[in-house]
């Protein structure tokens, strides 16, 4: 499964058909995926001003500019001031999601080391979104060893129009993941 199309054509009747659901519209799809590195530990403890490194890898992995979060308060007892950088992130929605999902699937879980299958906890109380976290973000196979100077970790966050954790379940199943 590697598009939107595809996904439409061959997954959508299965899973309707599998969930013993009539309607095609009430049949769980993907609504975005969200791929997040924090950069705010680096800001305040190793005090780096440039994130080009992190934006050119995340523009590589997702295919998109991500987006500098800046905090909105300041909290003294973790060194965090006002407007400082805490994150990069690129909402994924559509074509480009599917396209993630599909490499992130083939490519990047099986290059994990020690990897035994998603975890059910990562999903949330309502099961319409499930969070995986990366220590590395190196697993990537469009980084090479000359763009990583330093190793970050990184959250993507699926979401999902479902109206439980089994529906979500058995849609991540038919894009491919593999659960514990």
């Amino acid at each position: 499964m590697a598009t939107l199309a595809q996904f439409r054509k061959e997954i959508l009747p299965a899973l309707a058909k599998k969930l013993s659901i009539k309607n095609v519209n009430a049949v769980p799809k993907l609504e975005k995926v969200v791929v997040a590195v924090g950069i705010w530990s680096l800001a305040t403890r190793k005090s780096i001003k440039d994130f080009d490194e992190f934006e050119k890898n995340l523009i590589k992995i997702t295919g998109q500019k991500p987006r500098i979060t800046k905090s909105k308060k300041a909290i003294s007892n973790f060194k965090l001031r006002e407007w400082l950088p805490v994150m990069m992130q690129c909402t994924l929605r559509k074509e480009r999601a599917y396209s993630f999902l599909d490499k992130f699937v083939k490519l990047v879980l099986p290059r994990v080391s020690d990897f035994a299958g998603i975890s059910e906890k990562s999903f949330d109380k309502e099961g319409r979104s499930i969070n995986i976290g990366l220590q590395n973000y190196n697993v990537f196979p469009e980084l090479g060893v000359e763009d990583i100077v330093t190793t970050m970790g990184m959250q993507v966050t699926i979401v999902l129009k479902s109206k439980n954790a089994s529906e979500s379940k058995a849609l991540l199943e038919a894009l491919g993941f593999i659960f514990k």
